[in-house]
């Protein structure tokens, strides 16, 4: 071998070794690199407002608010609190209360509660409304009932026929 094979496998091995180095980091401070970089991302003003520790679902929808492939539906509930939820264009009535269902879902998760929700009940119970019309058609198109973007909509307890 001449010096120069003997200098390109000495530094493969180097890289080699350097390489292995770098893949035995902790799991402890991979998560400290991955929320340093989170950190950064996040400082981006079009997705300022999302929480730390936010999934890949929420930064899709706050790109496709920006390029107006998604809309915000506000939801009103009975105590007068106001929750903005993230729907994609052409959702449905379905696909609606599916993001409100998430929307809660991780709410309580960042929280740390381990309230339990049964939106069984919850839909049972209560219907969503837009302008004094109940949402009753679960695969119908919220734009169908006029539903725009940041318009609101209400939550109304649904009565027995007797």
């Amino acid at each position: 071998m001449d010096d120069s094979s003997d200098t390109e496998l000495n530094s493969v091995n180097e890289t080699s070794n350097h390489d292995a180095e770098e893949s035995t980091v902790s799991h402890k401070r991979a998560m400290e690199i991955f929320n340093d970089g989170m950190k950064e991302i996040l400082q981006d003003p079009l997705l300022s407002d999302l929480p730390l520790d936010v999934t890949e679902e929420e930064i899709n929808h706050q790109i496709a608010l920006e390029y107006g492939q998604a809309l915000t539906v506000k939801v009103r509930k009975q105590n007068g609190e106001v929750i903005p939820v993230v729907v994609l264009q052409g959702a449905t009535v379905r696909d609606l209360r599916n993001a409100i269902k998430r929307h809660f879902t991780m709410k309580l998760e960042r929280e740390g509660g381990n309230k339990f929700i049964s939106w069984r009940y919850i839909w049972k119970t209560y219907w969503l409304c837009f302008e004094e019309e109940k949402l009753t058609e679960i695969n119908k198109k919220i734009k169908d009932y006029g539903i725009r973007n940041r318009d609101e909509v209400t939550f109304v307890k649904r009565y027995r026929i007797q």
